[in-house]
């Protein structure tokens, strides 16, 4: 039973924090029980004494932490002093405590199983949990003062303390118990898993500067990813105050705030850095990688409607251009929207490669073809010249990502509504056309650009209704050549309408 004292620090556990029941029961499990060692003898107690002080482990533990011990409470103290001391306490493994990690076993335990230091009662009330033992209140209801002297003028007070048994616990109790005779902590918590390892016994004993410290170094250093578990377990062990800058690592403050990261990370890899293709595949992998599949498809889309729009606005202004002055003047503000055209474009291009291996272009198939104020821009302004001169590439950028999303219907990839199959062909088979018959000469690159998307327009016309099958048809016979050998597609295509034409009337199935 734990004594009841005003002044002793309570720690509870918020309900903001993450709760680890394995964590709280270990915490909660290793309360110290009063022993009394009236039936020892002085002879069985110099025994003790003598092998607790030659076991090889408790002499490593603590060989480093003497070297820079610089202050003491009481200069007359030492640690595991037994002339002085005036405490004796039992670190024992209670192997009725659960273990700290389900790897861990008893079997895997240090042979240091029971340990007994000597301390001194005025050092350890540094540890509010001794203090509370120790304490007049205490000792009124329950007596803890042995009758077995170490001398024949003193009593020692016995304690003992059951430990989890998990790797080096019973080291880690003996090094905070050490601390409490030096304030010199940072040449022992020097390392987070130090601090990890500190921490959960400075919380049981209410150790608070040792507390602190910990939590202090926490604050200051890296973890690693098993680290950073472990600290998510301690958090609700610890007050507000304390943990408010421990769990800044893990509140963002935002809720849409990892929409918000790759947002921004899209924006700098397609507009910021000079070394765009590296930056790019980077951002790729992170949208590949990303848990939420919803949130990717927000965050696309949105850039998508970004570049989109400047897009359409560079080409509206090109188009349909409303300034005046001289010609210098106007030929530099058209050259300038094409570039910002051509630029965006590429931008547009990445983004709908990145929607469709995420399968996530559903909205972006829909917003293509939904354009036609944006294709009879472009229709005039490929009928143009200037074009060729200053972004030659734009009907092959746009052109592009038309056949990325085609492709994407044709497939199967995006399923998209009649209606939307038959605009997006309807509204983007005339800017198709216009750029073979104004792009010239026409390179390997555009001609197997083109091919590709004439198949494709005409596999998407093949699943619209007849009527509406038969009047784009009769559109794409520019894609016809002098040697008819150059265009099975269009040939099967009308082939394959004629052949349902000419089927008898299917409408009792059954």
């Amino acid at each position: 039973m734990m004594p009841s004292n005003p002044k002793k620090r309570q720690r509870v556990l918020h309900h903001r924090h993450l709760s680890n029941a394995a964590t709280t029961t270990h915490l909660s499990s290793t309360a110290a029980l009063i022993d009394s060692f009236s039936d020892r003898t002085v002879a069985e107690t110099s025994q003790k004494l003598r092998r607790t002080s030659s076991h090889p482990s408790f002499r490593s533990s603590f060989s480093s932490l003497s070297s820079y011990a610089s202050t003491t409470t009481a200069a007359d103290n030492s640690f595991n002093d037994p002339t002085t001391a005036d405490v004796i306490l039992r670190l024992f493994l209670d192997q009725t405590a659960p273990f700290n990690d389900s790897d861990d076993s008893i079997s895997a335990v240090d042979e240091q199983s029971d340990v007994q230091i000597y301390l001194h009662s005025q050092v350890i009330r540094r540890a509010k949990y001794f203090s509370a033992l120790l304490s007049d209140r205490w000792q009124h209801n329950s007596p803890i003062e042995s009758t077995d002297p170490i001398s024949d003028s003193k009593n020692l007070t016995s304690l003992k303390f059951g430990v989890t048994p998990s790797q080096g616990s019973i080291d880690i109790h003996l090094t905070v118990l050490e601390l409490l005779y030096t304030d010199d902590f940072s040449n022992v918590i020097n390392s987070a898993s130090m601090a990890l390892d500190i921490l959960p016994v400075a919380l049981q004993l209410l150790f608070e500067d040792c507390v602190k410290n910990c939590v202090k170094f926490l604050e200051a250093v890296p973890w690693s990813e098993e680290e950073e578990k472990r600290v998510l377990t301690l958090i609700p062990f610890l007050r507000e105050e304390e943990s408010e800058e421990l769990l800044a690592r893990f509140s963002p403050g935002k809720d849409d705030s990892c929409e918000e990261m790759l947002h921004g990370l899209i924006l700098s890899a397609i507009h910021n850095h000079p070394n765009m293709a590296f930056v790019k595949a980077f951002v790729a992998k992170l949208l590949r990688d990303f848990s939420s599949k919803e949130s990717a498809r927000r965050v696309l889309e949105r850039a998508f409607e970004e570049s989109l729009k400047i897009v359409k606005e560079s080409l509206e202004e090109y188009s349909s251009p409303d300034f005046r002055g001289d010609h210098n003047e106007t030929e530099a503000i058209q050259r300038l929207n094409l570039h910002k055209a051509l630029t965006n474009g590429k931008h547009l291009l990445w983004l709908v490669e990145r929607m469709i291996e995420l399968r996530v272009a559903d909205s972006a198939v829909k917003e293509w073809s939904e354009q036609p104020a944006f294709t009879a821009d472009l229709q005039r302004a490929f009928r143009d010249d200037a074009w060729r001169n200053i972004v030659p590439g734009l009907p092959a950028v746009l052109l592009r990502c038309t056949s990325k999303l085609a492709n994407a219907v044709a497939a199967g990839t995006i399923l998209a509504a009649r209606q939307v199959r038959m605009k997006l062909v309807k509204d983007w088979l005339p800017v198709l056309i216009v750029c073979r018959d104004n792009v010239s000469p026409m390179s390997p690159g555009h001609k197997s650009l083109y091919i590709e998307l004439e198949e494709t327009f005409l596999r998407i016309i093949s699943t619209l209704p007849m009527s509406e099958a038969q009047e784009m048809l009769q559109q794409c016979l520019s894609f016809s050549t002098r040697n008819v050998e150059d265009c099975p597609h269009l040939v099967s295509a009308f082939n394959t309408w004629f052949r349902r034409a000419m089927r008898p009337p299917q409408r009792n199935l059954f």
